[in-house]
């Protein structure tokens, strides 16, 4: 591990310390290669005092005992008809599973249990049909699992509910998890699946706010993952429930969990329920950040080299883009209001957000905030990126008599001969 690497997880953990993460894992990626791994980092992340509740689903092992015991399964996930000879092979396969669970924790010096606390209730007679023993998820036991977390004891809880009268129904595992995570209060619910993530139409999502994945689902359900669909509306149903963070993600790709919530671009999607990005005035304690943020690109000579001296004398006119409060852009607007102009300055966007339309709400925070200060018209200036202010964000090319007359004294002595673009805000 680099140096940089430590620190950057460093400044995460003052957020996560004593937070709660609701881990659900599916059957599948417990008996993968990796989950040795991901035990190891769930260790990581416990030994920096975060909380940890692992769900566990079964749908994989329930479909081998089936066919091991020549049985059919009447449903492997949960969700629909559970008959008597289904909910056997669910009760053998998720106890199976949780005592496979229990050892790895123990292999890496972990306390854990396992518990009932999920109460279930029949999930009933749905549209004319009896589900019989599949059951849906009342409430959740929270002092019995808040008493564990505080003694530092990790709860394994497995897909199944029970009720008052001692019976026992398979329950989807999703559901749990979202059922936890809202009654415990957690921080964070990961899904880890054998997919990437969620994605649409084929291209994996990165970030998304729940509303604009519920309206996904409502009107492009068809062109979302399949094999990823509960993970979707189960995500959405934890943001409305009070879950700040969902994060649906690869349990099979080594060291995924760690770079999932140790770093601003993840490894999958996460989904949030409250403004997850916002840009702010940068200060004077920021100007670090600035320069480092942007030392490649000016070493590449995209962006024009500013010393510390020089931005702090301008420091207002720095806006940084943060992205859970780390910056991963920046931009400038210098005002000229004798002349009614401002210089959309200094933009920049990490390699690893690019692509995810940031430098547009960059451009178009800089023209809000022109057209508050009543400026007619905004300039930028371009040796690399002139093409993208053209075509992505409406500028036209224009000439050194469009700056006002210290800014062009500045250009033409600079011998940078960089493209002079700009935009009507009236």
């Amino acid at each position: 591990m680099k140096p940089t690497d430590l620190r950057g997880i460093l400044r995460y953990i003052p957020r996560f310390r004593e937070k709660t993460f609701i881990i659900a894992v599916d059957g599948a990626v417990v008996t993968d290669d990796n989950f040795p791994n991901l035990l190891l980092d769930t260790a990581v992340l416990r030994s920096l005092n975060i909380r940890i509740v692992l769900v566990h689903g079964a749908a994989r092992q329930i479909a081998s005992l089936a066919a091991e015991r020549g049985v059919a399964a009447s449903n492997l996930d949960g969700t629909g008809i559970t008959d008597a000879a289904t909910l056997q092979l669910s009760l053998t396969a998720a106890n199976r599973l949780t005592h496979e669970i229990l050892e790895g924790l123990s292999a890496n010096d972990l306390r854990a249990a396992s518990t009932n606390a999920v109460i279930a209730h029949p999930l009933g007679i749905v549209g004319g049909v009896d589900h019989q023993w599949t059951g849906k998820v009342e409430r959740v036991d929270t002092e019995m699992l808040q008493g564990l977390l505080a003694q530092g004891i990790i709860p394994v809880v497995p897909p199944l509910g029970f009720d008052g009268d001692g019976k026992t129904y398979r329950v989807n595992s999703d559901a749990v998890a979202v059922a936890l995570a809202e009654q415990l209060k957690a921080a964070k619910l990961l899904f880890l699946t054998s997919s990437d993530g969620l994605s649409h139409q084929g291209v994996l999502l990165r970030q998304m706010p729940a509303v604009e994945l519920r309206n996904l689902l409502v009107h492009a359900a068809a062109e979302l993952n399949p094999e990823t669909l509960s993970k979707a509306r189960h995500a959405v149903a934890a943001c409305e429930a009070g879950v700040p963070r969902v994060h649906v993600i690869n349990g099979t790709v080594d060291e995924g969990l760690l770079a999932e919530v140790f770093s601003n671009e993840g490894v999958g999607t996460l989904v949030y329920a409250n403004e997850y990005t916002q840009i702010r005035r940068a200060l004077k304690k920021d100007i670090r950040t600035l320069l480092t943020l942007t030392k490649n690109s000016v070493a590449s000579a995209e962006l024009v080299k500013r010393t510390r001296t020089a931005i702090e004398k301008q420091i207002g006119d720095y806006y940084l883009f943060e992205i859970d409060k780390n910056p991963v852009g920046c931009v400038a607007l210098h005002v000229y209001p004798e002349f009614g102009k401002g210089e959309l300055a200094f933009l920049f966007v990490s390699p690893s957000h690019e692509n995810q339309g940031i430098g547009r709400k960059l451009v178009q925070f800089v023209e809000t905030r022109a057209r508050e200060l009543g400026l007619a018209e905004i300039l930028t200036l371009s040796t690399q990126a002139f093409t993208w202010f053209q075509n992505k964000a409406g500028f036209a090319e224009g000439t050194p008599e469009d700056l006002p007359p210290a800014r062009r004294d500045r250009y033409e002595s600079s011998g940078r001969n960089s493209k002079i673009l700009v935009k009507k805000l009236r």
